[in-house]
């Protein structure tokens, strides 16, 4: 059975996650909904000047290079 996307999406994020502890920053999974994974960063990147570059360069490229279907990342702050 395959593996649903949430699920998909968190282990791809997991991957991410050791580049973001580097700096002192961390990611949190929202939810997958209308080919749009939202996602919180958290610690240092929740304030850092280049999160749009991270979200946007980093943590999209990797998820649509892996799962094709996505649209594109959010970054929801709570």
């Amino acid at each position: 059975m395959e593996k649903d996307k949430a699920t998909q999406i968190k282990e791809l994020l997991n991957d991410i996650r050791p580049l973001l502890n580097q700096d002192g920053g961390d990611i949190e999974f929202i939810k997958y909904e209308d080919k749009f994974v939202f996602i919180k960063l958290t610690g240092a990147c929740a304030h850092c000047g280049y999160q749009d570059e991270t979200i946007n360069y980093g943590i999209e490229t990797y998820l649509k290079e892996q799962i094709p279907e996505i649209e594109g990342v959010i970054n929801v702050e709570l």
